[in-house]
């Protein structure tokens, strides 16, 4: 049987302003490269992918100086203002090469920790039930949900609560018309999962790892060099 084609998105057009850098955080230098480098790589690395399209901000003039913007199957659109804006600008890139059953996976540019065995993990587990998922992690921390005043309204269940991450992998055609549906409602959606459930579509959680993490304040750059470093020095 015939594999259907995987296809990558990575949405690359915010600043990061949190990061209090002179640069976008997915341009923060990181084991030797980019922090966005790290997270185009573990795409590119996946033979499954045939291209992975990155929307990059309107006025972003440092992509094309990076070694991995010159592979072939690399391709660059603009993005938009939000997330979900730069998600459906990349997927409406892919038209002309994608069929609506082709699966996508969409990873966070500022996630340069994702290892390929993660990624490999997901594709098997999307592949053998047909189902799209989002790599995840189990919340094992106590968590509190709190009122108004920043009081403890209730504890919830972590046995049931999970860390959402990426890539998340879904069919091309159900995702961008689920993205463009709730975009058109105005509805809050932080991730493509969301878009998928607002739509009804199941979406399974893969297990990932607590390394898997996102850059979002500099703490978050010495840690994701630690593991790298880690995995460098373990030949993985």
């Amino acid at each position: 049987m015939n594999r259907v084609p995987c296809w990558g998105v990575i949405p690359a057009a915010g600043v990061g302003s949190r990061m209090g850098e002179d640069v976008p955080k997915q341009y923060l230098k990181l084991a030797g490269c980019s922090v966005l480098e790290h997270s185009v790589n573990v795409l590119l690395r996946c033979d499954q992918i045939m291209s992975v399209v990155v929307a990059l901000h309107a006025q972003d003039n440092i992509a094309r100086t990076l070694p991995c913007f010159g592979n072939e199957r690399v391709v660059t659109v603009t993005g938009g203002e939000r997330r979900c804006d730069s998600v459906l600008a990349a997927l409406h890139g892919l038209d002309r090469v994608a069929s609506p059953g082709d699966w996508v996976l969409v990873h966070d540019a500022a996630r340069p920790c994702a290892s390929d065995a993660e990624v490999s993990k997901l594709i098997a587990q999307v592949m053998n039930s047909g189902i799209g998922a989002i790599l995840a992690e189990p919340v094992v921390d106590t968590v509190k949900l709190a009122d108004d005043n920043a009081r403890v309204e209730k504890t919830l269940d972590r046995d049931r609560l999970w860390r959402a991450q990426t890539p998340q992998m879904f069919r091309f055609g159900e995702l961008q018309t689920a993205l463009a549906d709730a975009m058109a409602r105005e509805l809050a959606v932080t991730d493509e999962a969301s878009a998928m459930e607002l739509a009804g579509y199941p979406v399974q959680l893969v297990a990932g790892s607590s390394r898997n993490l996102k850059i979002t304040l500099p703490a978050d750059l010495q840690l994701a060099g630690y593991y790298l470093h880690q995995r460098s020095e373990c030949g993985q």
